[in-house]
């Protein structure tokens, strides 16, 4: 077997590395023909729920490209199926949750997950990929405030204002929400790192909705909770959500190792803020992989140049691959990545 690959790791501790790592937000996905191959003869939960075929789906980029990671293909929200929710999940609309969380008595219903029993699938796929992969295995979850927001508004949402005004309206509903999935949460994630994952990214991919103080007082005391139940672990903990830049303090301050950012914050600002507090991982905008190489190289390098070489830069998109995403295009960006020194010329 080949020599484990710890570049991704070694970032994540802000160490040196030989060259910057680079894995992508959805790298086992809908722009791989093999995997649209696999959809159309299984359904999404289907290919979440059995293990050989989520192992098969976790490989499928690695296969192609040299990337540094490699992301447990599943879904923020299998854990609320052992909580008790009922949901559909359509691929390009995200959740549908049966029976929407509004009250105090559906909240009440909410059943704490048991990892080991209710969601073992997710356990031994990541089990069996420990035995086959020789880079890291970042394992996921969602955030609270990313799982609430589903349960109340019923599915995905452009601005979740339902979830947003039963948590300006009803405080005490939202909070006993919060507490329960939080407490699920943390057995779900310390689950998966008994299970073998090197790292853990919690996805808050809705959390720059919230003005600061409204964060700090629905949100972060569950977000801190959280942390701090999986730092104990030892293990890279990656905290990423989607127009956080008035956030950006906040969430380092939570606990994290790596702040991952979308492509709206320019690194070398978000280096700034934040100093030498945690590692950052992104943050490419995902539609520029649409664009002819030449672009996507000089949008590259004009990351690669605001990280300035120091350790603690995971090169990555500012959220997941899109569905149009040219493979062959990925496969040049992530040698392209690996191959830069500083030397080139050039920048959109």
């Amino acid at each position: 077997m080949a020599a484990f690959n710890d570049r991704f790791l070694r970032a994540c501790r802000r160490e040196p590395a030989d060259a910057t790592p680079v894995w992508f937000m959805r790298q086992a996905g809908r722009y791989l023909p093999e995997y649209r191959a696999m959809r159309e003869r299984y359904a999404f939960l289907d290919l979440c729920r059995q293990p050989e075929l989520a192992v098969e789906i976790t490989l499928l980029p690695l296969r192609r490209f040299a990337v540094d990671a490699a992301i447990l293909f599943s879904d923020l929200t299998i854990p609320l199926l052992g909580m008790g929710i009922s949901l559909a999940l359509e691929e390009g609309s995200g959740p549908v949750i049966e029976s929407p969380l509004r009250r105090d008595a559906d909240v009440v219903r909410l059943r704490t997950l048991e990892p080991e029993a209710d969601v073992p699938f997710v356990l031994e796929a990541i089990r069996m990929l420990r035995a086959e992969l020789t880079v890291p295995l970042i394992g996921f979850l969602g955030g609270p405030f990313t799982l609430a927001c589903y349960l109340v508004e019923g599915r995905a949402a452009r601005d979740f204002a339902r979830a947003r005004a039963l948590m300006f309206a009803a405080p005490a509903t939202w909070h006993a929400l919060m507490e329960r999935l939080t407490e699920s949460l943390i057995r779900y994630a310390r689950s998966q790192i008994a299970a073998g994952v090197h790292a853990l990214q919690i996805f808050e991919s809705w959390i720059g909705l919230l003005h600061p103080l409204d964060y700090r007082a629905f949100v972060r005391p569950y977000l801190r909770r959280l942390l701090e139940a999986l730092q104990p672990a030892g293990i890279p903990l990656i905290l990423f959500g989607t127009g956080t830049a008035a956030l950006l303090e906040d969430l380092a301050e939570a606990g994290a190792s790596v702040i991952g950012l979308d492509w709206r914050v320019p690194l070398d600002v978000a280096w700034t803020r934040l100093g030498d507090r945690v590692a950052l991982q992104g943050n490419l905008d995902p539609a520029v992989l649409l664009a002819p190489f030449e672009v996507v190289a000089a949008h590259a390098e004009r990351i690669l140049r605001q990280a300035g070489g120091r350790p603690g830069h995971i090169f990555n998109t500012g959220h997941g691959l899109l569905p149009e995403t040219p493979p062959d295009t990925v496969a040049r960006l992530v040698d392209w990545v690996h191959a830069y020194r500083g030397d080139l010329q050039g920048g959109p």
